[in-house]
């Protein structure tokens, strides 16, 4: 190693590092998407649900199906989505949503 330059070898040894890195926040990333992917395909699994959620349909009950649906998104997909509702009418410049019971 007479013939290298020590920044060559400290570049040498960082450049690991550095490729580690960015394979951890690519691969970070990636589950990020994939997270986004399943939480959509989730929520839209919940259709199965509308007769129970919408006013005026007469089902007191949510169907086995439902449930099954309900079981199977992740909680933090269904906080964000509420979350994200929620923010729909301001962005649309209307009054905020106030809900009773």
């Amino acid at each position: 190693m007479a013939g290298i330059k020590k920044s060559s070898v400290s570049s040498l040894y960082y450049t690991p590092a550095a490729l580690f890195l960015m394979f951890m926040t690519l691969g970070a990333e990636i589950k990020s998407v994939q997270s986004q992917q399943s939480c959509l395909q989730d929520i839209s699994n919940l259709s199965v649900c509308a007769q129970f959620v919408l006013p005026g349909q007469g089902v007191a009950t949510p169907s086995a199906e439902c449930c099954s649906a309900l079981q199977r998104v992740d909680s933090t997909c269904i906080c964000n989505t509420l979350r994200i509702a929620a923010r729909i009418p301001s962005a649309c410049s209307l009054p905020a949503l106030t809900c009773g019971d």
